[in-house]
């Protein structure tokens, strides 16, 4: 499970994140990444922590599916928000096919997603 402190819940941190953000696209999901934007050398300063959110809408399935996914996607981003840099906002968008996938699957589509957005991969 994901712990309180790096969960993503106000209208507006989504919103910021989608808009402002930096967009990677896979065919289980859609990443969108706003690096933190406070200096962690400033005096006096500690940096917040990494958030995540998560959307999965109706066309990925029904109720028990959709549960189903955030509930993955939430395990695998615990074990990757330490790779993000502090203070950044990470939306996870699930498409359709994601409600069908396996863990390793979503897995891969994550790490790659994220990848390219750290600036590891190529487009």
């Amino acid at each position: 499970m994901l712990p309180t402190e790096h969960r993503l819940r106000r209208r507006e941190d989504f919103a910021t994140a989608v808009r402002r953000g930096r967009r990677a696209g896979r065919p289980l999901l859609v990443v969108h990444l706003r690096s933190g934007s406070t200096d962690p050398h400033a005096p006096g300063e500690s940096a917040p922590p990494t958030r995540a959110g998560f959307v999965v809408s109706k066309a990925v399935g029904g109720a028990v599916v959709r549960n189903k996914v955030k509930r993955r996607l939430r395990h695998l981003m615990r074990e990757r928000v330490a790779q993000l840099p502090p203070g950044s906002l990470v939306v996870v968008r699930a498409l359709p096919g994601s409600g069908d996938a396996d863990h390793a699957q979503m897995a891969r589509d994550l790490d790659a997603a994220l990848q390219r957005l750290l600036g590891g991969g190529a487009r």
